[in-house]
Parts: structure tokens; C-alpha cells; sequence
């Protein structure tokens, strides 16, 4: 199922960014992102905080629909490691969460940041607790 036009990321951040919602399933998101001068750091590559934040948000949307019908929850994010391996200068890159494990409230998601040629920019692992609405 790709991204249902009824369902928004409702992030105000990622939207001002011009992240997308590409995919989003029960455990598993992908966002992507058109690169823009205000995205580039100083050596005009995409900024590593732009990076995080991608990363981050591919692995907490993964854990946010437990089951297709249901309506996605909040989470937070407990802990987040990054591995930046590769530089990002033009084009367009997708971050691509999924779920790896967990339980009911504590998940554990993984992601990865590629280009449009299918270099992987970075990846992260992290633990993310939902929360009741």
C-alpha cells in the first residue's frame, strides 16, 4: 500500500523540511526528500541534522500503525544511532524504516538514508516507546 492521501505525517518540522510520506504500513515507512539549498551544509551536501532528522522520523513512523486498520499513535524516541556513511549532493533521497522487534509500548526500528543512484548515505537503529493517544 503506498501512502493514502488521508494520511499526513502531521508534523509541522517534517513538512516545513518538504519531507514526503512515500509509504507508510504497519511497520515500515519511507519518506523522501528533494534536496534544496536549505538543506546543504557549508561543503553543499546535505546537512547531517537533516540527515537525523529523516532517519528518525522513518524509524518512529514505522512503529506508529500497529495493524492496518488501526488509527497510528504517537511515540517518542528513546535512543537514535547514526551511522553517516556517504555524502548526499543533489537529487532526491528516501529514508525506508522498518520495525525489528519490540513489544506493545518499547519497539525497536531500523532505517536507511539512499540517493536516487541507490548509494546509502547513512543508516540508524534506535528504540522508540508509543504512547496512548
Amino acid at each position: 500500500m503506498s501512502a493514502d492521501p488521508a494520511l499526513q505525517l502531521d508534523n509541522p518540522l517534517l513538512e516545513h523540511l518538504g519531507i514526503r510520506l512515500v509509504e507508510w504500513h504497519p511497520g515500515r515507512c519511507s519518506l523522501a526528500l528533494a534536496h534544496e539549498a536549505r538543506h546543504l551544509n557549508r561543503q553543499a551536501s546535505l546537512q547531517g541534522g537533516v540527515t537525523a532528522t529523516l532517519l528518525d522520523a522513518a524509524c518512529g513512523y514505522a512503529g506508529l500503525m500497529t495493524h492496518g486498520e488501526a488509527a497510528p499513535v504517537n511515540a517518542l524516541t528513546l535512543t537514535l544511532s547514526i551511522s553517516y556513511l556517504a555524502r548526499a549532493n543533489r537529487g532526491e533521497v528516501q529514508a525506508r524504516g522498518r520495525v525489528t522487534g519490540g513489544g506493545r509500548r518499547v519497539y525497536f526500528a531500523s532505517a536507511e538514508l539512499v540517493a536516487d543512484d541507490g548509494t546509502v548515505i547513512a543508516t540508524a537503529q534506535g528504540a522508540f516507546r508509543r504512547q496512548s493517544n
